[in-house]
């Protein structure tokens, strides 16, 4: 069987940040691979592009170029935003508004997004909202653990169930929930 659309892929990997000599990014062992439901658009799709007809057993070396992987650093995602934005009950919450650390908000559609503190300047806090690895080129090397037909459940929900899913409480697309894993 092959990595393909609807087929539920397992794989570990070595992810660094620019070429195979560049610092470790993540890396994925056998007992916590990247489990997933192939072609579900919830990968970079220069990624799965790269798994796609991969078996069990095969392995993979190649680089993702920045504008195929998380894009250039955008300027205009460096912003500044007033401390208000940092009020838990009426205070500034001190532990959130750090420099060097994350913090999860949205932007005026609702949408969530993460921005992380570079500077605090009087009233403003100076945040980068570019993806961490945004400019960067990736380079993975790994192998294929397993690849499996996904079930009529799983291709209804859109994602994998049970142990190193990615699934915990969900909802299908009918509204359905379903408790897996």
């Amino acid at each position: 069987m092959i990595a393909e659309k609807d087929s539920m892929v397992s794989i570990v990997y070595e992810l660094r940040s620019g070429s195979k000599e560049g610092d470790i990014v993540e890396s994925l062992t056998p007992d916590n691979p990247l489990t997933f439901l192939f072609g579900t658009g919830g990968l970079l799709p220069k990624f799965e592009e790269k798994l796609n007809g991969l078996s069990t057993g095969d392995t993979f070396d190649f680089l993702l170029n920045s504008e195929h992987a998380y894009g250039p650093v955008v300027e205009t995602a460096v912003v500044q935003v007033p401390k208000s934005v940092f009020e838990v009950d009426g205070k500034i919450d001190e532990t959130l508004m750090q420099v060097g650390n994350t913090v999860p908000m949205m932007d005026t559609e609702g949408r969530r997004l993460n921005g992380k503190v570079i500077t605090i300047e009087g009233d403003a806090v100076k945040m980068d909202f570019n993806h961490p690895m945004a400019g960067a080129d990736l380079h993975f090397t790994g192998k294929v653990t397993e690849v499996r037909d996904a079930t009529e459940e799983e291709l209804t929900h859109g994602h994998i169930h049970g142990n190193g899913s990615d699934c915990g409480s969900c909802n299908d697309k009918a509204g359905h929930s379903c408790n897996c894993g």
